[in-house]
């Protein structure tokens, strides 16, 4: 074909559109601020233009003219950039509002409202009307649990939950750092199961092309630890929440394009979320639903963007029996299993990583994306862009692609430097303001467990083996040794014989700061306990 296609991004999440652009025979036109983003060097043309600058990509894009197919992005904030200079050189997209109202949450909450589409009760709230908003909304008297988040972040930044009067201030405080306009919105809380939806809109139909159970963890923050596609929802659940997004979608005024729901099914029915222009990122549009449906999703939007047929969407799609919406409903459906899980760790430096051969070995893993490496600094996650890394597997059923990528997962260990202050802190319990019980302990143990462990006189000895610690042990911390699971999936025993491989030999531990270590940080703390105890630290 030879013409363009402008790529908004240049991390990885957008490295399947380059592929689909490419695949399809155009030349890329990649943008991207950092100029050192990850696939900058695979564009055939790269220009460092902050996404942020509709004027600046416009400029670019009219530059090139007639060569410019399409404007595309995956798994950004900039959906609204895209439409904007789409628009603005009459190429297909969703129009620039209906971009603009998926991308800033007040506008959405608004449109949803009119529409009576079920989502949360919300108020908008500037920096500058902070104060004015707590005179006339007094801490005492709000409904909590609630919700706080920037209007216009994704990745989960600066959003969480506020449970009392006293994690309000901070709470607000994080949002409106987050918030590109110094806005946030305080809104209702939804309890109930989350799912991520993906579909295309195009020619007057609404395709589902992905529908994946979502797995948010560790209050105050939402952090998603996986997610699982297909799901395991049952198809009166799933065809109502379809119904809803579409419906959702349809009052946004998105037209032709993707769109992508993060929506729960709560006791009063769907609720939704929020909803975004584009495809999803997470590693869902891009790896888990192409490994699931045998299709490539990214090349399918490719072609709605540059104003091409999806054939293999229109050929393989189904039509799904709901009515009461403003769309003939169809979706791609998922014949396979792929599951992603997401690595974390506590705070500290990383000082080696073990266990990756072992991670990628495992079987039906098809992908494992490190994102950190010796030297980086880690802390436990309170966003999704805070994860040490991700695995992805893909199996003939659900259950074999979780355990798969949970125990993948578990096989990595990243070995923290000795004598660092903010491991120290985490390990003692110091907790951050307003973050009651967060972060939470590796293992949950009841009180007979703790006081066993705890009760034990003595050390580990330099050269014995943790593992043969808890040989003689009563029946129920033995059972509780085989059962609970930290963050990463592992057991107890599972993070007492990681310790005896990845440390044979370490000076003499006491058993009441090893048990502490290894229930609060799981292997990562025992192995910082000894490094630090060998290094000289307290």
């Amino acid at each position: 074909m030879g013409k363009y296609v402008m790529i908004l991004g240049a991390g990885l999440m957008q490295r399947p559109s380059i592929e689909a652009a490419m695949d399809l025979g155009y030349r890329t036109l990649v943008t991207d601020a950092n100029p050192g983003a990850l696939c900058a060097s695979f564009a055939d043309v790269f220009e460092p233009v902050d996404l942020k600058d509709k004027e600046g990509l416009l400029s670019l894009a009219k530059s090139f003219g007639g060569e410019l197919a399409g404007v595309f992005t995956a798994g950004t904030d900039f959906s609204a950039s895209v439409s904007y200079v789409a628009e603005g050189c009459s190429l297909p997209s969703h129009t620039y509002q209906a971009a603009l109202n998926a991308s800033n949450k007040a506008l959405m909450r608004a449109c949803f409202k009119s529409a009576g589409i079920p989502s949360p009760g919300y108020t908008r709230i500037f920096r500058s009307e902070l104060a004015s908003f707590m005179e006339s909304h007094p801490l005492e008297s709000l409904p909590y649990p609630l919700v706080i988040k920037p209007v216009d972040n994704m990745g989960a930044r600066g959003c969480r939950l506020v449970r009392t009067k006293e994690e309000f201030i901070p709470a607000a405080e994080d949002a409106m750092r987050a918030s590109l306009s110094s806005c946030a919105i305080l809104e209702e809380y939804m309890s109930g199961p989350e799912f991520s939806i993906d579909a295309i809109i195009y020619k007057g139909t609404f395709t589902v092309t992905g529908f994946a159970d979502r797995h948010i963890f560790y209050e105050p923050y939402f952090i998603e630890m996986g997610h699982t596609i297909p799901t395991c929802a049952d198809s009166g659940i799933r065809n109502e929440l379809i119904a809803t997004f579409a419906r959702a979608a349809h009052s946004l005024g998105l037209t032709c394009g993707a769109a992508k729901a993060d929506i729960k099914y709560t006791a009063s029915g769907p609720m939704v979320g929020e909803i975004a222009a584009r495809l999803s990122g997470g590693y869902m549009s891009g790896w888990t639903f192409p490994y699931s449906s045998g299709i490539d999703l990214t090349s399918q939007a490719v072609l709605v963007a540059t104003g091409n047929e999806p054939h293999e969407l229109l050929l393989r799609r189904q039509p799904l029996p709901i009515s009461g919406v403003p769309f003939p409903v169809y979706e791609l459906p998922s014949i396979r299993h792929s599951a992603e899980r997401a690595l974390i760790s506590i705070p500290g430096t990383v000082r080696e990583i073990h266990g990756e051969e072992r991670a990628t070995a495992y079987p039906y893993v098809r992908n494992y994306f490190p994102r950190v490496k010796q030297a980086s600094r880690v802390d436990f996650p309170r966003n999704n862009v805070e994860k040490c890394g991700n695995i992805i597997t893909f199996a003939a059923s659900g259950s074999l692609a979780s355990e798969s990528a949970e125990k993948s997962v578990s096989q990595i260990v990243l070995r923290l430097e000795p004598c660092d202050e903010a491991t120290k802190n985490f390990l003692s319990g110091i907790q951050g303001r307003a973050e009651k019980d967060f972060p939470p302990d590796a293992y949950s143990a009841a009180r007979e467990v703790t006081d066993y462990l705890m009760a034990a006189d003595g050390s580990l000895g330099r050269d014995q083996k943790a593992a043969s610690l808890l040989k003689d042990a009563p029946d129920y911390v033995s059972e509780w040794a085989k059962s609970a699971r930290d963050w990463n999936h592992r057991t107890p025993m599972e993070s007492l014989s990681l310790f005896d491989s990845i440390c044979p030999v370490h000076p003499p531990v006491p058993l009441g700061d090893f048990w502490r270590a290894l229930i609060r940080g799981g292997v990562q703390g025992i192995l910082y306990t000894a490094d630090s105890l060998r290094e000289g630290g307290d």
